[in-house]
């Protein structure tokens, strides 16, 4: 997970960010954390069912060292990867560096370094947008959206088993029915979707769960998994090490025109008024 500060501000400066307890400070097992998740498609299979980048501009929120930037690059008009912390921007920028169509910008999701209205598709997966505090970060994608532009961030599902019972673990106060209901009241939908994620080996596997977790509960989780593949393997069904992981995909979009009240005459049967877009 890579983690953004939610208070408001005007420039990616060191107050207005958190540090990624991940990616910044273990990127070679990061890397190796990307290449294991979703290895079946399944979260850019959704991604393209609930909106088709093909010929527009794709910001990629919190990028990281730029790796989901190359697969956005292949269909879309631009792209600009957005990160905070600068050598990861460097990476990204190495990574990328030789699609004509891709850019990297220091930058927060509460102040994104482009123009209004200029973007098409804003992507964020497991940064900034963890439910309530994140409204900075909500207002700043509408500037910088286009009508009818959409906002997707893809977060983790602390309700999926085993993965989400690990975090939970880690995070005893995390709400699980707040965030959903926070979401939801800001105008978005939600899709669960199931993924797996796969290692070459227990090592990758264990390198990855002792960043994402604390010691005692990457201990455990490592053990589950363990045990997990091993009774596949007597049956047969052995594909490296493998990892069920659950995820969210939370859509919204931007109107394509005024959003208004109605007005007395047009307020429902309950005496409420709700918007309408003309």
């Amino acid at each position: 997970m890579r983690w953004f500060s939610r208070m408001d501000s005007t420039s990616p400066r060191k107050a207005d960010i958190f540090p990624s307890p991940n990616i910044w400070y273990h990127q070679e097992v990061y890397e190796i954390e990307n290449r294991a998740q979703d290895v079946d498609g399944v979260i850019w299979d959704e991604l393209a069912s609930a909106y088709d980048w093909s010929g527009r501009d794709v910001v990629d929120v919190g990028c990281g060292d730029g790796f989901h930037l190359p697969r956005f690059a292949g269909t879309a008009r631009s792209v600009l990867g957005v990160e905070p912390h600068a050598p990861l921007a460097e990476s990204a920028r190495r990574r990328v560096g030789a699609f004509a169509n891709v850019s990297v910008r220091a930058g927060s999701a509460q102040r994104l370094p482009v123009p209004d209205a200029s973007v098409d598709l804003i992507h964020a997966r497991t940064a900034y947008f963890f439910g309530p505090g994140c409204e900075p970060g909500l207002r700043e994608a509408d500037r910088a959206l286009r009508p009818g532009g959409a906002l997707i961030i893809v977060d983790l599902d602390v309700r999926s088993e085993p993965y989400g019972g690990w975090m939970r673990a880690d995070l005893p106060h995390y709400d699980p029915e707040g965030v959903d209901r926070f979401f939801a009241g800001a105008g978005f939908t939600c899709r669960r979707v199931e993924t797996r994620w796969r290692f070459d080996d227990r090592a990758a596997l264990a390198s990855v769960l002792k960043i994402e977790f604390s010691a005692k509960v990457a201990e455990r989780a490592i053990a589950e998994v363990v045990r997990d593949n091993e009774m596949l393997s007597r049956f047969g069904d052995g594909d490296g090490v493998t990892l069920p992981v659950g995820y969210r995909v939370h859509t919204r979009f931007k109107p394509t025109g005024l959003v208004l009240p109605h007005s007395a005459s047009s307020a429902d049967s309950s005496g409420s008024a709700s918007p309408r877009i003309p």
